[in-house]
């Protein structure tokens, strides 16, 4: 089986959420394994440490009452098409007003802070790697499984359902971007590398526009969404970022 089949078959739906995060209570609803909950609370307590802001210590759960808003996991590790490429998206959602009010200026430095704590530390459970985020409580998200583990409960509970994923659909939304990509990784278009840059840029828009427009109107299960998802596993977003970096640096550097 080539590599595309194996990404596509990760699709495909389970029966079960994760058995090595989820269990089930005495109602048979699934909730977060202990074990698994309470690294997740150390790991934020850590990213807050790292960007100032009060760590849960100051917390009182049973009133709701916390420095932030909530701290939640989502993606495809609270649904049912987990796979071994599944990671562990844990979002602190705060309010960015209530820290600045020049939220633009927030968001770009708590951006800046993700981004260097998550260079910084190579944090998995169970197998699976845990990114960071700093997420404003004003910002849409679009997901069918989201948990607080901040305060134990489901705030949207997956639901199985049957869904007939049409596979050729996938490659041909996503076939055009790695063409597009790996044309650039092999310099095909003859771009300077400023050009390059530039075409990266509007890529990496594009790219986002593509998959917020199918979350938003279709879901998880969106052909934009999962055709993104394959760009993502097979490689291609990590190549297309790689680039930019190569590229950024070259112009920066003097022989």
């Amino acid at each position: 089986m080539n590599l595309s089949n194996k990404i596509l078959n990760t699709f495909k739906q389970k029966k079960s959420l994760n058995p090595e995060i989820w269990t089930k209570d005495n109602n048979g609803n699934y909730v977060l394994k202990e074990e698994v909950r309470d690294k997740l609370l150390l790991i934020s307590n850590d990213f807050l440490d790292f960007i100032d802001i009060d760590n849960l210590e100051t917390c009182n759960l049973k009133s709701h009452e916390c420095s932030i808003d909530d701290i939640t996991i989502t993606g495809s590790i609270c649904n049912y098409n987990w796979s071994k490429f599944s990671d562990i998206d844990l979002h602190l959602i705060m309010d960015f007003e209530s820290i600045d009010e020049n939220k633009s200026l927030v968001r770009n430095i708590l951006n800046t802070k993700k981004n260097l704590w998550n260079a910084a530390h190579n944090v998995a459970i169970k197998g699976y790697e845990v990114e960071v985020y700093a997420q404003d409580s004003a910002q849409e998200h679009f997901s069918s499984g989201v948990y607080s583990i901040l305060y134990g409960e489901w705030i949207v509970e997956p639901k199985t359902e049957i869904v007939e994923i049409d596979m050729n659909k996938i490659m041909d939304k996503a076939r055009g971007w790695m063409e597009l990509i790996d044309a650039l990784e092999t310099k095909s278009y003859n771009l300077t590398s400023e050009e390059t840059i530039d075409l990266i840029n509007k890529i990496k828009t594009k790219l986002k526009k593509f998959r917020v427009c199918g979350l938003e109107n279709e879901g998880e299960y969106s052909y934009e969404n999962l055709a993104f998802k394959f760009l993502r596993r097979s490689g291609h977003i990590k190549k297309l970022f790689e680039l930019k970096n190569k590229l950024t640096d070259l112009s920066l550097s003097l022989d």
